[in-house]
C-alpha cells in the first residue's frame, strides 16, 4: 500500500542503540510538545502530566533509577536525546474534571450556563473508581493513547523512538517527586537519532501478523 501514514509506520521500530551526540532540533521539539498536548483521551479527561527529561542533571536521576531493575533500559537514559515521562494521576476526582470543564468553556465548547451540565461525562470516570478512590486502571489507559500519538509523530518527524514499560515507577516517583507532584509514571519514552553502528534492529525487516488475522470486518 503506497501511502504516507502506512510509510511512516512501515519505517518505525524500537530504537536498541542511540547515538548520544545528535539531538532533536527545537522545532521539532515544539511539534511534539503541542501533539502530546492535543492527544485523545476518555471524557477529554486529560489525567496526565508529561515529564520531558533533557538536561545532563535529568537524565542522571532517571539513569539513577534503574539501580534496582530494568537496567536493560539504562543505557537509553544517557544516550537518548531526550525522554519523556508519561505520568498518570492515581486518583482523579471531580475537582480534576472540573478543571477541564472550565478549559472548556474558556474556550467555547461549552457555554458557561452548561456548566453543570458538562459534568454528566464525568459518570463514566466514577464507573472507573474503586471504593479507595483510586482511578488508576482508567487514568493510566489515558498515556497509552498520547504514548501512541507521540510514536506516530516522531515517526513522521524522522525521529527514533523506543517505548518503555520496563521502567521502575516507585524510584521514579522518589526522584522526580517535585516535577511529578503525586503522579504516577509507569511508561517512559526515549527520543532521538539511532547509532548507525549499534542498533541491530534498524536492518531487520518488520514483521506483524497478517491483516486477516487481527481484522474482522462485519
Amino acid at each position: 500500500m503506497s501511502h504516507t501514514i502506512i510509510s511512516d509506520l512501515e519505517k518505525r521500530y524500537t530504537t536498541k542503540h542511540y547515538d548520544a551526540s545528535k539531538r532533536i532540533p527545537a522545532t521539532d521539539l515544539d511539534v511534539i510538545y503541542e501533539a502530546l498536548r492535543l492527544s485523545a483521551s476518555s471524557i477529554n479527561s486529560q489525567p496526565w502530566k508529561f515529564v520531558v527529561i533533557e538536561s545532563e542533571e535529568a537524565k542522571q536521576r532517571f539513569h539513577d533509577s534503574f539501580a534496582n531493575k530494568f537496567q536493560f533500559n539504562q543505557k537509553h537514559a544517557k544516550a537518548a536525546s531526550h525522554i519523556i515521562l508519561f505520568a498518570h494521576k492515581t486518583h482523579y476526582t471531580r475537582d480534576d474534571y472540573a478543571k477541564v470543564v472550565d478549559q472548556q468553556i474558556a474556550d467555547g465548547r461549552v457555554k458557561p450556563e452548561n456548566r453543570e451540565q458538562a459534568f454528566g461525562s464525568f459518570g463514566f470516570a466514577e464507573l472507573n473508581t474503586d471504593e479507595q478512590g483510586n482511578t488508576e486502571a482508567w487514568t493510566k489507559a489515558q498515556t497509552y493513547l498520547a504514548l501512541g500519538n507521540t510514536l506516530h509523530v516522531l515517526a513522521r518527524l524522522g525521529i527514533d523512538s523506543t517505548s518503555l514499560e520496563g521502567v521502575d515507577a516507585d524510584l521514579i516517583g522518589e526522584l522526580f517527586a517535585d516535577e511529578l507532584e503525586g503522579y504516577r509514571c509507569d511508561v517512559g519514552l526515549a527520543m532521538g537519532y539511532r547509532s548507525e553502528e549499534e542498533d541491530y534492529n534498524a536492518t531487520l525487516p518488520k514483521s506483524r501478523l497478517s491483516k486477516e488475522s487481527v481484522i474482522t470486518v462485519l
